[in-house]
């Protein structure tokens, strides 16, 4: 179950999820729950596809065995997600993409920071004890 600490300023959620594809469809409940909490919070379809982004990746990129960890964040101005895995090493690339760095029409894998980049309001990494988080923002639907 997850954790919720509401203020009347923020209310934050953190669930460990398993280190297997269940984590995306657990995840996007958890974004959909917590996003319900608040009427005027962000966009929860963006925040669910983000999400599920993220989540995949760290699946799929980082070492089997460790849980990862969603942490959502619901501020007056929006939200904050991050996702948190046990693999230091930075994600992609977060930055704006340049049309030449635009990912194959063709292939299956690739959009996933892109969507994230070009959707949320802002985006990054940082490096945590045990790992690194990525993470994203969307603003409040007005």
């Amino acid at each position: 179950m997850p954790e919720a600490a509401d203020s009347a300023e923020t209310a934050s959620w953190r669930i460990a999820l398993p280190h297997t594809t269940a984590a995306v469809p657990m995840a996007r409940a958890v974004v959909r729950a917590a996003l319900a909490d608040i009427e005027a919070s962000a966009d929860s379809d963006t925040a669910e596809l983000l999400t599920a982004e993220l989540v995949a990746n760290a699946v799929e990129h980082t070492r089997c065995g460790v849980p990862i960890q969603l942490v959502i964040e619901l501020l007056p101005t929006g939200c904050q997600v991050e996702v948190h895995d046990a693999d230091p090493a930075p994600p992609g690339d977060l930055s704006p993409a340049a049309p030449a760095h635009a990912p194959d029409p063709w292939q299956e894998h690739g959009r996933g920071l892109l969507l994230v980049r070009t959707l949320s309001s802002d985006c990054g990494h940082r490096p945590t004890e045990r790992g690194k988080a990525v993470w994203f923002t969307l603003p409040a639907r007005r």
